[in-house]
């Protein structure tokens, strides 16, 4: 029997499958941020447990930095102590962190592919709801709680119920001033927002494979809108 893309790419990371629990499934790249994260941290220092590959772990800084002066302190509390404490957290467990001064820094899900940190076939995770963006690159990417950013640290892996697949295929040439948002728009208008639940979306036919790389991750990202675990480019 022909497998789908994700049954392919979920056969390939499958750890264990017990009877009564859920599949323990294999993760290749942990994208991290400095909202989701400190508690997972909290965790692992209670609990006197190491970050197991720190080496599959990228993290920015992103929900809150200043879009501007930011040479001058942070003015918002909150934010100023959920940077700081990212950057002890990351130098404490030897973790690859672009920071506010990296010239690299950026919305994680942009400084990921351009530096070539996700790759086909790859299970992604992070603590951020839209991470299928990752999806655009054939990558098997969705979001986590902080809770399971603290399991994936802790063990590189992570306990997932598997989903069903909802192929979805776009033939055809987009008009002239239709873009990937109107075609990820149009799926939700058809399906509804609820639609997805329970699958991962595989997009396929010509006008996905006409799309720009820009075009296919604004594509992916939006799977959660339609209300899908993720979305991936078949």
């Amino acid at each position: 029997m022909k497998k789908t893309m994700y049954e392919k790419i979920w056969d390939s990371h499958l750890v264990a499958e017990v009877a009564g629990q859920a599949p323990l499934l294999y993760v290749d790249r942990h994208l991290m941020h400095e909202v989701t994260s400190p508690q997972a941290f909290e965790g692992l220092r209670l609990a006197k447990r190491k970050v197991r590959n720190p080496h599959s772990i990228l993290a920015t800084m992103d929900h809150c930095v200043p879009t501007k002066n930011r040479d001058l302190p942070i003015a918002d509390p909150i934010a100023k102590k959920q940077i700081e404490t990212m950057a002890d957290n990351c130098q404490e467990n030897g973790l690859n962190l672009y920071d506010m001064k990296n010239p690299n820094n950026g919305v994680i899900h942009i400084v990921v592919p351009e530096h070539g940190f996700v790759h086909p076939g790859m299970v992604v995770v992070c603590g951020d709801s839209h991470t299928a963006t990752h999806g655009a690159f054939g990558a098997l990417a969705f979001g986590i709680g902080t809770s399971e950013v603290e399991h994936v640290m802790a063990t590189q892996t992570l306990p997932q119920q598997k989903s069903k697949t909802m192929l979805i295929q776009i033939d055809g040439e987009l008009s002239k001033y239709a873009c990937a948002k109107d075609i990820a728009l149009a799926i939700t208008g058809k399906i509804g927002t609820a639609g997805g639940n329970g699958h991962v979306i595989e997009y396929a036919g010509s006008a996905i494979t006409n799309l720009s790389m820009e075009g296919r991750m604004t594509l992916c990202n939006m799977a959660i809108e339609a209300g899908a675990r993720a979305g991936l480019v078949a």
